[in-house]
């Protein structure tokens, strides 16, 4: 199997390539887009972090994690050296659990998982407000199954499940198994 090289593409037009692998031809637009619709977060659920320390800055609104950040979410997991939380509320205190969270920073190697799809990166960034993720680094690596997407910069818009992976200067790589084709 070889990596393909694709332009930006529509989620029909990637399922479509997915299920046929006839369409990925090379091109030469540094992008491509597709749907990701297991990957979310969310204020409406409980969320369960560990790692090996916690500092607290409740004036700030701020959370740091750091060592072995673990975080879930429903079906979402995400892991990473080090986070940051930023929250919300008025008079909020993270203690007491009555914050809304606003953005969360990851930094060390993340590693983000729901269900078949994988991503991992050098930093992220979760915007709750916009619903919007977006994983960097010297090389972002999704995965859903055997088939594989390399890039540098990944944006999720949660709601819709919609994902961009912006190159590194060249193009996106992307390997389609064949065997990862569903059975009609």
């Amino acid at each position: 199997m070889t990596f393909r090289r694709l332009s930006t593409i529509s989620a029909s037009m990637f399922t479509a390539a997915v299920l046929s692998l006839a369409a990925a031809t090379p091109a030469s637009a540094q992008n491509t887009t597709r749907q990701m619709d297991g990957m979310k977060l969310s204020n409406d659920e409980p969320i369960q972090i560990e790692s090996d320390q916690l500092e607290i800055k409740e004036q700030e609104k701020t959370a740091y994690f750091t060592g072995n950040v673990k975080v879930v979410q429903g079906a979402t997991t995400m892991r990473a050296g080090k986070m940051r939380v930023l929250y919300t509320g008025e008079g909020a205190s993270m203690t007491s659990g009555n914050t809304d969270i606003d953005k969360i920073f990851l930094d060390e190697t993340v590693f983000l998982s729901s269900g078949e799809q994988k991503a991992t990166a050098d930093k992220g960034e979760f915007d709750m407000a916009s619903q919007t993720f977006v994983l960097t680094g010297d090389e972002v690596v999704l995965s859903e199954g055997q088939n594989v997407f390399k890039g540098c910069k990944l944006t999720v818009r949660m709601e819709t499940g919609e994902a961009k992976l912006d190159s590194c200067g060249g193009r996106v790589e992307i390997l389609l198994d064949p065997k990862s084709r569903q059975q009609q």
